[in-house]
């Protein structure tokens, strides 16, 4: 069986698992269609694409049904030259709907006449069509899925002109904003819903409890299997909660927002910290190397990269866990919360809360009732500077040597630190903190020579094992009264 034959039976059985993995362009009607439509067109009448870009330059169009912009990202990235990959992916991932292409290319150190002439030679677009092409997905996905006025989707996707908007959705969809509209997902009251696909297995249940064990003050909590963030931009205070739907799979996320146009940052931070874009397949077959590592997949199938939803609370969260248990971590992050976090009114009558400091609060403030060391205090505060300063950069898509380069000169960062920052703050695949106190007893079981050869997917490595031993290791600790942490060792 070839791989196309492949591609059919999965696309026959409407496989989840390979979402987004190709795409399925049907000569007979001129559309293109993720391997989860509902559609049966015969073997003959298709062919397969590696990427939707692909299919429609081709000449197809997307489906209605399906609609395969919503489908998750392949780890695949167009384009054969690193800088159109590593520019694709941040286009595909950016947080804002505004787009200069000089300030763009500048990130790749060339111009952006440069720049678009590698994008139309190698994926037919320039950045500039394939950005809007995302605001127009956006736009498709809340019409779809929210009750949000035609007018209110044109000015959450970035649109001034509803006119302007009307005119490029017909454009790009063949099809009118209102032609498009269905009958929306159940809405909470006072905000809206949408869904996020992903690619089962999903271990949706881990991540779950690592946002628990991780949670930022007050300001994140569980319940009922769902988690919820109260968050801020621009002054404007919300909440977010997500679940899982596993029939369907898909998260099902809650945003209650007195403002639509932050709602492209939500889809995609919470498609970062959930890692909606992985494929367990992938990472299966590297993981199961190791046959103690096979066993435990079984047990942990779908195992997902932690992260969490602002890479600065990350770094900052991430030095005060130094040499200290989980529990202690989290009572030092909700003290910092409260002495230098600024008091705003929380959304829904919870009341007041106090937000995440921003870096120039912390090297400005007060932190000598912070019950740590002088040198992490220290530390803490050269971190910020260097983060409000620019000197280090939180973006995912940088070079990951530079950033650990970066990170570790700064006095009270080591190899842990700047590890475990590289694997939850860049969301490095290949990161592991291997220093870690979990991971080093890992290690006595799977040797490092094992590991290395999962690469360039040891950071699941990692989340795999602290899914798998992180109760063991409290329980030893409570056997053995003279061990006093469960944290890092730098």
């Amino acid at each position: 069986m070839d791989r196309y034959d492949i591609y059919f039976e999965a696309l026959r059985t409407r496989d989840p698992r390979f979402d987004g993995k190709f795409f399925v362009g049907v000569k007979t009607t001129g559309i293109y269609c993720r391997p989860i439509c509902p559609a049966k067109p015969k073997r003959e009448n298709v062919e397969f694409f590696s990427s939707a870009i692909a299919a429609e330059r081709k000449g197809y169009r997307a489906c209605l049904r399906c609609r395969p912009e919503s489908a998750p990202q392949s780890a695949v990235w167009i384009g054969s030259s690193s800088i159109v990959r590593r520019a694709v992916k941040i286009l595909n991932s950016q947080e804002t709907l505004k787009f200069n292409e000089d300030e763009f290319a500048s990130r790749f150190g060339v111009s952006a006449r440069h720049l678009r002439r590698l994008f139309v030679e190698e994926i037919g677009k320039t950045p500039k069509q394939l950005a809007f092409e995302n605001r127009l997905n956006l736009s498709r996905t809340l019409l779809v899925d929210t009750r949000l006025s035609i007018s209110e989707v044109a000015m959450a996707a970035g649109f001034r002109s509803i006119r302007r908007f009307n005119d490029s959705f017909r454009d790009r969809f063949k099809r009118s904003p209102s032609q498009i509209r269905r009958t929306p997902l159940s809405n909470p009251p006072g905000g809206l819903r949408i869904s996020l696909a992903y690619r089962p297995p999903y271990d949706f249940a881990g991540l779950l409890r690592n946002y628990e064990n991780h949670r930022m003050g007050e300001l994140e909590w569980v319940t009922s299997g769902t988690w919820n963030r109260i968050v801020s931009f621009q002054g404007k205070i919300g909440q977010i909660s997500v679940s899982d739907d596993p029939k369907r799979s898909r998260l099902l996320v809650e945003i209650n927002y007195p403002d639509t146009s932050v709602i492209q940052t939500v889809v995609m931070r919470i498609r970062a910290q959930f890692d909606l874009d992985s494929d367990p397949v992938v990472v299966a077959n590297a993981l199961e190397r190791d046959p103690k590592s096979r066993r435990l997949l079984r047990k942990f199938p779908g195992i997902r990269l932690p992260s969490g939803w602002d890479p600065f609370e990350i770094g900052i969260a991430t030095i005060l866990g130094q040499l200290v248990s989980l529990e202690r971590a989290r009572g030092l992050v909700s003290d910092l919360i409260s002495l230098v976090g600024q008091e705003v009114p929380g959304p829904g009558g919870i009341g007041r809360v106090r937000l995440f400091p921003a870096p120039e609060a912390i090297f400005r403030g007060n932190l000598a009732k912070l019950k740590t060391t002088r040198r992490r205090r220290e530390t803490l505060v050269e971190f910020s500077r260097a983060v409000f300063e620019k000197r280090i950069s939180l973006e995912p898509t940088q070079e990951v040597e530079r950033f650990i380069h970066s990170v570790s000169a700064i006095r009270g960062i080591g190899p842990w630190t700047a590890n475990s920052m590289a694997l939850k703050v860049l969301r490095h695949t290949d990161a592991f903190p291997g220093s870690d106190l979990i991971l080093a007893r890992a290690l006595e079981l799977h040797t490092p020579e094992a590991v290395d050869r999962m690469s360039p997917w040891r950071g699941y490595a990692a989340s795999l094992f602290w899914r798998a031993y992180f109760g063991k290791l409290k329980k030893k600790k409570a056997e053995n009264k003279n061990e006093t942490t469960v944290g890092p060792k730098d």
